[in-house]
């Protein structure tokens, strides 16, 4: 009779846990599985802006649109180059900052708070103002190299294909490094000190320490940053069109920006859509991987 009891008044509990997340489920839904399937059900069905003619189903015919592009190769190229050297340089960068914003010296709070400001300007500022500093003609970081006499001449960095892509990605770490050192630094501050003394009394070097001890302590965050940043590095979109609109000759094109030409300049949504499916297919497959990684930390450390 008590059983029946309390599974009743679990049932009751859970009936009314189910009607408060109710009307967030329904928001949910709209807001996300009712366009991912519109865009899933446009991948396979010819859309055009201009041509009300296209119409009816398109099969896989939108996928070899896109796959037959002359610049789908570079494309891929360019966001795989793009989300791997931000995300290392960043990782680098933030954790450097960290360990040493870590450590005890005078004006750490000062530094501490102006490392954050990078990460607080928005993407079209820091993108726009990026631009005029590296202008080849009244930029202020062209003149100190040639006032410096580090370079003959000023460099046209977003102008040049040579420059463009690890131009925009020095940029991005500029922006992004802050995200990292914010987490890594919680995650620091959270590692006993007692661990990094024992290891030193043992003639452990700071190196040794560092790899021997913090690192693997940083095992779980490092995880979760990386692959938030990997998915946000991949999708964006418009820290590379503020500086290089996909230019010079398609030399920072990444997949986002070919989704965008597709949509907005051929108005082709079949073909966009075509393209925003593959990659979502791909952000899924990275998905499962980081459960799979996720889980097997868990139980490591458990």
């Amino acid at each position: 009779m008590k059983m029946a009891h309390k599974l009743s008044r679990d049932q009751k509990k859970l009936r009314t846990a189910f009607i408060m997340l109710a009307p967030a489920i329904v928001f949910l839904a709209l807001l996300i599985a009712f366009p991912l399937g519109k865009v899933v059900h446009d991948a396979f069905t010819h859309v055009h802006l201009i041509n009300k003619s296209m119409t009816g189903f398109a099969g896989i015919e939108n996928f070899k649109t896109v796959v037959s592009d002359e610049h789908f190769g570079q494309a891929v190229k360019n966001t795989i180059y793009w989300t791997v050297f931000s995300v290392l340089g960043e990782y680098i960068v933030g954790m450097t900052t960290a360990v040493l914003l870590n450590q005890k010296f005078k004006g750490r709070a000062i530094f501490r708070t102006c490392i954050f400001i990078p990460w607080l300007v928005p993407i079209i500022v820091a993108g726009m103002t990026w631009d005029w500093l590296l202008n080849p003609e009244f930029g202020i970081i062209n003149y100190a190299l040639t006032s410096l006499n580090i370079i003959d001449s000023p460099i046209n960095f977003l102008g040049d294909s040579k420059y463009a892509m690890a131009t925009v990605i020095f940029v991005n770490i500029w922006r992004s490094f802050p995200y990292y050192t914010i987490s890594f630094l919680s995650a620091l501050q959270s590692i006993p000190g007692d661990l990094a003394e024992a290891a030193s009394i043992d003639g452990a070097g700071v190196f040794r320490r560092f790899f021997s001890i913090t690192l693997p302590q940083l095992r779980s965050v490092s995880l979760v940053i990386v692959f938030i940043h990997v998915i946000w590095t991949a999708v964006n979109f418009d820290f590379i069109w503020v500086m290089t609109e996909g230019g010079p000759n398609y030399a920072t094109e990444t997949l986002p920006i070919m989704i965008y030409r597709y949509s907005m300049k051929k108005f082709d949504v079949g073909a966009a859509s075509a393209l925003s499916t593959m990659m979502f297919t791909i952000m899924v497959v990275l998905f499962v991987f980081y459960y799979r990684k996720r889980s097997q930390l868990s139980d490591d450390m458990a």
